[in-house]
């Protein structure tokens, strides 16, 4: 979170435009945050996607002119995306994939530990602490203001309300006695 993974997703999308490139950009339905048909960095800067539910879709969706394939959140999809990426770029494809490596508890991220052993190049970006300054490679869940339970659901769309970049000896995931939900009014 907030390390610029979707500045970049949309810097690479522009750049293989401006070389009158075909390209699409896909985003998980899921991810509604900002807008549910374009990938949008939390600065507002906006990149039109197609939003698919899931990876078969994706690939129904793909155009056979398109050069280009950016996937963006792609934590989200299950583990038949790596084969789907796989097939595309051995077909001469171009594809770029950004997600969270590490879910809120700092534990592997859905399909990401397979695409991170098959790409040809990973960037690894790292946003800043919002606790210490320093670099921040962890995403820390909040919820009602105190860290997450590590039993909490994995899965939370959210951006500044429920999340936070944290540093190695900043990042706190709770442990032992889950707290109760807020009962409703």
């Amino acid at each position: 979170m907030y390390a610029g993974k979707s500045e970049e997703i949309i810097r690479r999308a522009r750049r293989a435009l401006f070389a009158k490139k075909k390209v699409q950009v896909f985003k998980p339905a899921v991810d509604n945050r900002y807008d549910s048909e374009a990938v949008v960095t939390h600065m507002g800067v906006k990149h039109e996607a197609v939003p698919v539910k899931s990876t078969p879709d994706l690939l129904e969706a793909i155009r056979p002119e398109t050069e280009v394939i950016l996937v963006e959140e792609v934590q989200f999809f299950d583990s038949s995306i790596v084969e789907i990426l796989v097939g595309l770029a051995d077909s001469g494809k171009e594809v770029i994939a950004a997600g969270l490596d590490q879910d809120f508890r700092r534990v592997p991220f859905g399909p990401m530990p397979m695409l991170l052993a098959v790409a040809d190049e990973i960037v690894k970006l790292r946003a800043i602490c919002v606790q210490c300054g320093e670099p921040a490679s962890h995403t820390q869940r909040i919820i009602d203001g105190k860290p997450a339970h590590w039993d909490d659901p994995i899965i939370l769309i959210g951006a500044t309300e429920s999340y936070e970049a944290r540093c190695r000896n900043c990042h706190v995931v709770l442990r032992g006695q889950r707290r109760k939900p807020k009962s409703s009014p």
